[in-house]
This record gives C-alpha cells, sequence and structure tokens, in this order.
C-alpha cells in the first residue's frame, strides 16, 4: 500500500512535461512526469507549488 507524502514543487518545465520535487522529509528529490498529474484541465505544476504525491518506479 503507497502512503501520501507532501513536497514542493522546484521546477516543472511545461513544454517537456516533466520536473522535480523536493519532499518535505528532507530527502532525495523526486522526478515528476505530467502524465502522472491527477487533475483535470492541462497538467502543469508551478515552482513553489505544494503538493501531495505517492512515490512509484
Amino acid at each position: 500500500m503507497s502512503k501520501t507524502k507532501e513536497g514542493t514543487v522546484k521546477w516543472f518545465n511545461n513544454s517537456k512535461g516533466f520536473g522535480f520535487l523536493a519532499t518535505a522529509d528532507g530527502g532525495k528529490d523526486l522526478f515528476v512526469h505530467m502524465n502522472e498529474i491527477k487533475m483535470d484541465g492541462y497538467k502543469t505544476l508551478k515552482e513553489g507549488q505544494k503538493v501531495d504525491f505517492e512515490e512509484g518506479v
């Protein structure tokens, strides 16, 4: 079972569709791809945006 974690968007490139998250627990930065963003409409993230996420492989 996956546990939801919190983080902050470090940066996200809209044209390439990916970026990195800083984890709230101070762990390694995590890669994020637009295909994994769960929201309606245009899937993008903004620098500094707080997010909830589940780590995957």
